[in-house]
Order: structure tokens, then C-alpha cells, then sequence
């Protein structure tokens, strides 16, 4: 199991990059709503979901062999 699919962008998939960027939005979103005051219902749902599909797109990861072109990395 090589860990360097969970932290590292140039060894995760798609799955989880697009997770990861999606938190970082939701991130950068959540603050703007803080300093304008503003709450938007059920809102903090995103970082679940962010993370279920970072949990399933790493598992993807670590089931595939290194040959695998299914995916393509960000380099």
C-alpha cells in the first residue's frame, strides 16, 4: 500500500482530486459566507460528501494496478 495516493496530487486519481479541490472551494466558501454574515441550510452536507468521495476515489486507487490507464494524474 503505497500512502503516497492519499496526500500526494500527483499520485491521486481524478476522484480524489476533484474531492480535494471541492474542499477547498467549499472551504474558501464557507469563509466568504462567515465574513458577509450569510448561512445557507445544510451547507457544511458538502464536507461529507467531499469526503465520502475522497474515501471511495482512494479506495479506487489503491485497487488499481500500476499499469492502469483508467485514470490519468495530475502532474
Amino acid at each position: 500500500m503505497k500512502l503516497s495516493k492519499i496526500y500526494d496530487p500527483r499520485e491521486m486519481n481524478s476522484y480524489q482530486f476533484v474531492a480535494m479541490t471541492g474542499l477547498v472551494m467549499t472551504i474558501l466558501a464557507n469563509v466568504i459566507l462567515l465574513f458577509i454574515g450569510k448561512t445557507v441550510e445544510n451547507f457544511n452536507a458538502l464536507y461529507l460528501c467531499w469526503f465520502v468521495f475522497f474515501g471511495l476515489g482512494t479506495i479506487a486507487n489503491f485497487n488499481s494496478k500500476p499499469d492502469d490507464h483508467d485514470h490519468h494524474h495530475h502532474h
